[in-house]
């Protein structure tokens, strides 16, 4: 098939990597503002370039990758799906919660796939506690721990753009939590600080942060994310049940030292990026959307559920700025 790649940024040329190696994809357009950022990538990966999105949906496409800036997204979502044109677009679907919305109601009668870029969705250890969630493996949850922890921070222009942590590193957590329990949160308090980057303060971001979920069957879920993580990029989950208890991420590669005596795990190279860290889920994910293109599966993340985890941001950001508990039917204005 043929693939479009609208935005060459980091994830942009990321992704292109990854459809250029996939034997469904036969051939690459790309297209991006900065045209020197379209032509490495068409001479590192014989893909054709475009001037324009516009140019790419006329270049006979079966499907588009929207990897631009989240301004962008709402806008190069709504492109292709005028024209047709099955589209996996980073997340988020939009800035506000007030024009994902939009969106939504904008392509939801359309039936043209859409699938949002949650990559975790795809990391085999995710998907192994799914299952054993969704068996009953670990007999009913009482408690999950869900952590994102970055090396460190982002420059102060992605920070000033990103909606805030919880927007924008959270809620990873919150798709995942979802997607693994198979619960919708019901009730959040979050709390945040800035120890370290002056600059992530001045944006009136937290460089730190925590968050208390409560889910719908009462289950209790802690999310830990901050941007300074010196040890590497820690991304882990801990699902406690009645009948067992199960650890994502704990691996030879896990960025933390142990202070037992003798105890020599974990012995490998922590992970360094996310890149490294999730390479295999990323490769999943878009493998996944050739599927959707080729229409012989569903979309494993629709608009309507990476919207749920973007509730539960705009929840938790509220509850920082108030100091209080906040319901998700509160900031859904149900």
């Amino acid at each position: 098939m043929r693939i479009g790649i609208l935005g060459l940024g980091r994830i942009g040329a990321f992704h292109a990597e990854t459809l250029s190696g996939l034997d469904a994809v036969e051939s690459l357009v790309v297209s991006d503002p900065f045209t020197d950022a379209a032509k490495a990538a068409a001479e590192r990966f014989g893909a054709e370039v475009a001037d324009s999105p516009e140019a790419v949906l006329a270049a006979g496409v079966d499907g588009i990758v929207v990897a631009a800036a989240t301004d962008a997204h709402p806008a190069l979502l709504l492109a292709g799906v005028s024209a047709g044109v099955p589209v996996f677009c980073e997340k988020p679907v939009a800035r506000t919660m007030a024009e994902g919305v939009e969106v939504l109601r904008a392509v939801r009668e359309s039936g043209v796939p859409i699938q949002i870029g949650y990559n975790r969705r795809f990391d085999a250890g995710f998907a192994a506690a799914r299952a054993a969630v969704r068996s009953g493996e670990l007999g009913k949850l009482h408690t999950v721990r869900s952590t994102t922890l970055d090396p460190a921070p982002p420059p102060a222009a992605y920070i000033a753009a990103s909606g805030g942590i919880f927007r924008d590193c959270s809620v990873h957590d919150f798709d995942v939590i979802r997607w693994v329990t198979g619960r919708e949160v019901a009730e959040v308090y979050a709390v945040g600080g800035n120890r370290g980057a002056d600059y992530i303060a001045a944006a009136g971001d937290c460089d730190t942060a925590g968050a208390l979920l409560t889910l719908d069957d009462g289950t209790i879920a802690v999310v830990s994310n901050s941007r300074h993580n010196a040890r590497g990029y820690d991304v882990r989950m801990e699902l406690h049940g009645f009948a067992d208890s199960l650890a994502v991420g704990l691996d030879d590669k896990v960025p933390l030292r142990s202070a037992e005596p003798g105890v020599a795990f974990p012995s490998g190279t922590p992970h360094g990026f996310f890149m490294d860290r999730f390479t295999e889920a990323y490769r999943a994910e878009l493998a996944a959307f050739t599927e959707v293109v080729s229409g012989i599966r569903p979309s494993p993340c629709t608009i309507e559920e990476a919207l749920e985890a973007g509730w539960i941001a705009e929840a938790c950001t509220l509850s920082l700025h108030e100091h209080r508990p906040v319901t998700l039917a509160e900031v859904k204005g149900a």
